[in-house]
């Protein structure tokens, strides 16, 4: 069960007394002795200790039990002193086993037995059958509660085990995408090395430019690597052949496939296109096509638009929809293997990405992506940096 808050179970035991005393003021008109200043104090006993409750439930129970019995025995009207050890009896059974619960339900069944002896009442019976229904009642409840508390901690164990596994699963698949990456800049140094090698005496221009390729698909390629390195994750050996990875190119492709399932979809491409690394162009493609998908499945009757900004240094993605599905409405915090595998990319090519409603209405997923291999170590320089700066002030 989870722990209250010390200072509303404070204010539950305040008002039960105040209740109480309220209560007590009736006294007389019951036939019952007037309340005094050791009355007062009893009733005080048998309910503010309900406001630990949440801490130590059976000594609550134990002492607000005593106090009502001392408050019996001294001929009080025992009904002013029955509401703090009814939530007491409920707590018991809500954070202690079944049999414990029994245990001092036997117990509260004999203190309003005791009650009916003291006060000689004429229907026992009626009184033991109170206390056997209330008892009943108050145990099941706090059963209910304790076992609905111990499946509520279960399934969030089992959300957070299932994420670990999204994200597991989604950066493996990321790890073999970088490996055909990285092969396809060793394909091209080698290209380029052995070109460079051929016209090294006959052509310096030519082999310059081909050492100039090797640099800059090198640096690529390293970076690559580095990423890999950071998933931890091997390749699997028994994987089926994979087709050519997609690149922003194909986007039209995926719209049109898009636009076939039922969404209208518009492209608009700003700035000057031109190649960007095989990563940078995959994680885009990758994203949008998750968003895609996402507005096609929750978005209803809607519209979407794809927009790709080619910047100076930096790619923007955005992605966005007029229909009234709310995807995170759909899916927790934290949860949907696309969404983590949107963040992940994100994260792994040092871009940033929100995912969420508009104000307008809709849906809107933005990516914004460093195109350069630099602009990228300084992004992961920066973030470094951040991280490093609190340990550096202390």
């Amino acid at each position: 069960m989870t722990p209250r808050p010390l200072v509303v179970d404070t204010l539950i035991a305040v008002a039960m007394a105040v209740v109480a005393v309220l209560l007590g003021q009736e006294s007389r008109s019951q036939g019952w002795p007037e309340l005094d200043g050791r009355a007062y104090v009893l009733v005080a006993l048998a309910h503010l200790p309900v406001a630990l409750r949440g801490r130590r439930p059976l000594a609550v129970f134990t002492v607000v039990q005593a106090a009502a019995v001392v408050y019996i025995t001294l001929g009080y009207w025992p009904v002013v002193c029955t509401f703090g050890a009814m939530l007491a009896l409920y707590t018991v059974a809500s954070v202690r086993p079944v049999r414990t619960a029994v245990v001092c339900a036997a117990a509260m069944t004999g203190v309003w037995a005791y009650a009916g002896v003291v006060s000689r009442t004429p229907s026992m019976a009626s009184v033991l059958g109170q206390a056997l229904l209330y008892c009943s009642v108050l145990v099941w409840f706090g059963h209910l509660a304790r076992r609905s508390a111990e499946l509520t901690r279960r399934l969030h164990a089992e959300q957070a085990e299932r994420a670990r596994h999204a994200v597991a699963e989604e950066r493996g698949r990321i790890a073999r995408e970088l490996h055909d990456v990285v092969a396809h800049h060793m394909s091209v140094i080698s290209v380029q090395a052995g070109l460079a090698r051929f016209v090294f005496e006959s052509n310096p221009g030519r082999a310059r430019g081909a050492l100039g390729t090797i640099a800059d698909t090198s640096g690529e390629a390293l970076e690559e690597l580095r990423r890999m390195l950071r998933v931890l994750r091997e390749e699997d050996p028994d994987a089926p052949e994979r087709a050519p990875m997609p690149t922003l190119a194909r986007l039209g492709e995926l719209v049109d496939r898009v636009r076939a399932g039922g969404l209208p979809v518009d492209l608009a491409v700003a700035g000057t296109e031109r190649p960007l690394p095989p990563g940078v162009e995959l994680c885009a493609y990758r994203v949008v096509q998750e968003a895609l998908t996402n507005a096609l499945r929750h978005a209803g009757r809607a519209h979407a638009r794809v927009e790709l900004r080619y910047g100076a240094h930096e790619l923007t993605v955005r992605v966005t929809d007029d229909g009234k599905g709310a995807i995170l409405a759909r899916v927790p915090a934290g949860g949907g293997h696309g969404l983590i595998g949107m963040r992940e990319r994100a994260k792994l090519y040092g871009g940033t990405i929100t995912i969420g409603p508009r104000s307008e209405g809709g849906f809107e997923v933005r990516l914004t992506l460093p195109t350069s291999a630099a602009e990228r170590g300084r992004g992961g320089a920066a973030k470094d940096m951040r991280k490093d700066a609190p340990e550096a002030e202390r």
